[in-house]
């Protein structure tokens, strides 16, 4: 069981990411905790684990957890038993079978005598049965390192898992068995993911923002649902509180004309009656005092209901606030743009796809590049951008303008402050007050203009690249994508998906993220391999 009590916790800077975190997961619970990017998922999984500790609450824990990080690049220099940290075992294992019985490796050992064969079998379902627990994880791609550290759950076959994000670098394949085994566990699982179809397999959702954890009984499709009623209830109560609002400001209106006129209509007998002036004039400040009180009841209700009108307006999520307006490619649907005959690329002499590749790109379509680790997706993408030249068979591409987004979005210039970045993009003189308010409408105000984008995170960059393809004159013929979603949270998912559906152009999207495929339309698939 895991039980965690007003867990916070503050950035060394000061700066409070959470507080209040009240949750309890019994065993054998297979929960999802979703949030936007910077709520602290990564970090509540780092307390719980035991790598970082709280600013305040109390942490209960009746297991050591086995925990995945999001970013491997740590353990570069190990090798894969070391980063397991299963090295010490094998080493007495192997020195006990050698002859070397004395009481430190037994002890080493500590009876677990079918480690190697367990490694073995972890490594062979995970489809590594090439890799030496010998090797660097520097000399392996993204995938294979997720893969290694998930070998290690039927190694040390741990009772509480925290998964960090654990699709990220898989091919289809490799989802396919992290799906199985995620189903097929006993296991108590906590994951922290962006891939829907990964989240419908755990049927409690949880959100974390910075004011707590909210638990929702269901899996994904659940909590959207319910977010949606939330949304359409939050709608509603804007609504009521503008009439609300509407009408206490037309009541002051009546009010303050009634007591004009009942001020003038009184004034007027007082005249006539030939009342002496120094009553008169306590009669005007009685009546200017009764106006004031007037004025300030009704301003303070006013106040009141327009300050509930901006706390709720502050809960409307950023993506309705959100507006895209991507012009048009200029090159008309159905002109063919690439054209492949029997085209082939070497790496050390030998030939990078079994068969050669043909393919046709015509304007407008919006086609998925799919293949397993290594099958040639980022070759194929550079043959396109004329970075590399086939080996073998002929390549024609058509004269258009293409742009390339990678997954860390690094068309951006990190030296640069975000309003600098934006004006890069401005080939058509815009003002500068044109400038900013296409950032606001991509959520990027005032406070945000200075900004250098080095510290922006993944769905800022991606916010900000979208808002540089409105500033430009026209839209690219061709925008090309490698993994998009890799970086971004739920939210800044839906708003790129939101964005290139308005698209026109052509869309070339190398993702192993079924459910975005889908949304966004794609209509055809070239398999590499």
């Amino acid at each position: 069981m895991l039980i965690l009590q007003n867990i916070s916790y503050t950035h060394s800077n000061k700066e409070l990411l959470f507080s209040d975190i009240n949750l309890t997961i019994n065993t054998g619970n297979k929960i999802a905790l979703v949030g936007h990017n910077g709520s602290g998922k990564s970090t509540l999984l780092k307390i719980i684990a035991k790598e970082l500790f709280p600013s305040g609450g109390m942490l209960e824990i009746d297991t050591q957890p086995y925990y995945i990080p999001q970013i491997f690049g740590q353990y570069n220099n190990l090798t894969i038993s070391e980063a397991l940290q299963i090295d010490v075992k094998l080493t007495a294992l192997h020195e006990i079978l050698e002859g070397n019985v004395n009481e430190t490796n037994l002890n080493l050992l500590n009876d677990d005598w079918t480690i190697e064969e367990r490694c073995n079998e972890a490594l062979k379902y995970w489809g590594l049965n090439d890799l030496k627990l010998t090797q660097k994880l520097e000399s392996l791609s993204g995938g294979e390192k997720t893969k290694v550290f998930l070998a290690g759950i039927l190694i040390h076959q741990p009772k509480l898992i925290l998964l960090d994000e654990p699709s990220n670098h898989l091919d289809v394949q490799g989802r396919k068995l992290l799906y199985d085994f995620i189903k097929a566990s006993s296991g108590t699982l906590l994951i922290v993911s962006h891939d829907r179809k990964l989240l419908n397999l755990l049927p409690v959702t949880c959100e974390l923002n910075s004011g707590g954890i909210k638990t929702y009984g269901g899996n994904y499709d659940f909590y959207r649902e319910q977010k949606n009623i939330e949304r359409e209830a939050l709608a509603q109560d804007i609504h009521s509180k503008e009439k609300l609002l509407q009408k206490a400001k037309e009541k002051q209106r009546e009010t303050l004309e009634r007591q004009q006129k009942s001020d003038a209509k009184g004034k007027k007998k007082q005249e006539k009656a030939g009342v002496a002036r120094i009553m008169m004039n306590t009669l005007k400040n009685k009546a200017e005092n009764s106006t004031s009180k007037t004025k300030s009841v009704h301003a303070e209700k006013i106040g009141g209901i327009s300050q509930e009108l901006r706390e709720l307006r502050n809960e409307v999520s950023s993506l309705e606030k959100m507006k895209f307006g991507l012009s048009d490619s200029k090159l008309y649907k159905g002109k063919i743009l690439v054209t492949a005959e029997s085209i082939n690329y070497n790496h050390n002499e030998v030939s990078l796809w079994k068969t050669d590749v043909n393919f046709q790109i015509i304007s407008g379509e919006r086609i998925a590049v799919k293949g397993n680790n290594g099958s040639g997706k980022t070759t194929f993408i550079k043959l396109i951008l004329e970075e590399l030249k086939p080996k073998k068979g002929r390549l024609k591409i058509t004269d258009c303008e293409m742009i390339y987004i990678d997954q860390d979005y690094s068309l951006l210039n990190n030296d640069i402050t975000v309003y600098q970045q934006a004006q890069q993009s401005n080939n058509s003189g815009l003002e500068e007050h044109d400038i900013k308010m296409r950032l606001n409408r991509f959520l990027f105000t005032q406070s945000h203009w200075d900004k250098p984008c080095r510290y922006l995170s993944g769905g800022e960059r991606m916010r900000l690249m979208l808002c540089g393809l409105t500033i430009t004159n026209e839209a690219p013929d061709i925008i090309i994508l490698d993994e998009p979603t890799n970086n971004l949270d739920l939210q800044n998912i839906q708003i790129l998906t939101n964005a290139l559906n308005e698209y026109q152009g052509t869309l070339i999207v190398v993702s192993h993220d079924e459910t975005f495929l889908e949304q966004i339309a794609v209509n055809r698939s070239i398999h590499m391999g």
